[in-house]
């Protein structure tokens, strides 16, 4: 029987360059199906990246109760106070390192397609950058206190006009310098401006306010002090988190985006597989002969059958790994901005994983084997007779 099923297969491939054709066109079908998929995934991949890979276990995060972003949060002035006295908050030689800040929406243009977008200027405390670790100034200077003068990441630099350094741009009714370019290694901060706290308070009418406090934690068991220190605090109405955790939880609104990639990789699959389905059944008619005069001769009718079902398989799965090389090819490493979780641009990389050349595949093997698997069960169960008549 394996002999059998051996023969059987080599034939099929064999006579594969005679209906190039035919074998060419369900190949191109599955390739652009996962070519689709991957493009959707290493959208939705390079996102949650950025996003997940954003933010320290070390630091926390402190938004008004209830609230799911910085942007919906908004904090007294006195709030920050009553949290800089909380245990477990690490201290340096100018005390705790605690920094209350301040999210505001300005406008961008995006180098593209030349449209306004919604961009984050952070207004942030004196210990911010002992808070942001990743973040290098790698070009021109920091921006100086209570002065409207801010730095640039460079993901911003790479997508958006007008934030060169140098250049002042007008936010409101107010001039703003860019003073410094900043890299952020990757992560989300590199798709932010900043600036000093005071000055956005004072420049956006804003009063003694912040819309989040971050603390650099003091050790592993610090995050459960300050939350039993707040919950304990009638003053208090905070919900605390690590910065990490926070950013991960950003990061499920792509999940959507996925999802939306995997149906449309299906409703473009059921096309594939219509047309894989039409390629085998042209392709069985051809061969009728050829596998009746196998059967006649003693080959079973399992051997036609797993023979053209290996056909397709193989068409399909070629398919599939050239469906992947073209997503990496044109996807990989391109850099892009979309909406984030505050109504604001997140600038990312799109990323084609080792995941997503699984799913791509899979998601091939999955058309070859229901496009094959019909048109197999009817080479099996030809009648030898009405073979050789058609």
């Amino acid at each position: 029987m394996f002999a059998q099923i051996i023969a059987v297969i080599k034939m099929n491939l064999l006579s594969l360059p005679g209906r190039i054709g035919s074998s060419l066109t369900t190949l191109l079908a599955v390739a652009i199906v996962v070519t689709v998929l991957l493009a959707f995934m290493a959208m939705g991949e390079g996102f949650q990246k950025t996003m997940e890979g954003s933010g320290s276990d070390e630091v926390a995060i402190m938004l008004r109760g209830g609230s799911q972003a910085e942007l919906n949060s908004g904090l007294e002035g006195d709030t920050l106070n009553i949290v800089s006295v909380a245990p477990g908050i690490a201290k340096n030689e100018n005390g705790p390192i605690v920094s209350g800040e301040l999210y505001v929406v300005v406008d961008g243009t995006k180098r593209s397609s030349q449209t306004e977008a919604n961009l984050p200027l952070r207004g942030i405390g004196t210990a911010g950058f002992a808070l942001r670790e990743n973040i290098k100034l790698v070009e021109g200077r920091m921006f100086e206190p209570g002065k409207t003068e801010i730095i640039v990441g460079t993901s911003i630099l790479s997508q958006f006009d007008g934030f060169e350094l140098g250049k002042t741009l007008r936010f409101g009714t107010t001039e703003w310098t860019v003073v410094g370019v900043f890299d952020a290694g990757g992560s989300v901060f590199g798709s932010e401006l900043l600036t000093d706290v005071r000055a956005v308070q004072t420049q956006f009418n804003r009063g003694n306010s912040y819309q989040s406090i971050r603390v650099k934690l003091e050790d592993e068991k610090a995050l459960d002090k300050l939350k039993d220190y707040i919950a304990n605090e009638p003053r208090l109405n905070l919900d605390v988190n690590t910065e990490k955790a926070y950013y991960s939880e950003q990061s499920k609104d792509m999940a959507i985006l996925i999802n939306m990639g995997w149906g449309l990789a299906i409703f473009m699959a059921l096309g594939a597989l219509a047309g894989a389905l039409n390629t085998m059944y042209t392709s069985v008619e051809s061969k009728a002969v050829e596998i009746a005069t196998l059967r006649a001769i003693g080959y079973k009718t399992t051997a036609a059958f797993i023979g053209t079902l290996v056909e397709s398989l193989v068409i399909a799965v070629l398919g599939g790994i050239l469906g992947t090389l073209i997503a990496f090819l044109l996807f990989d490493g391109i850099s892009t901005s979309t909406m984030g979780g505050s109504f604001t641009q997140v600038v990312f990389d799109f990323n084609v994983s080792a995941n997503a050349f699984k799913n791509g595949i899979i998601l091939a093997f999955f058309i070859g084997l229901v496009g094959g698997f019909f048109p197999a069960l009817r080479a099996a169960r030809l009648p030898v007779v009405l073979a050789f008549r058609s």
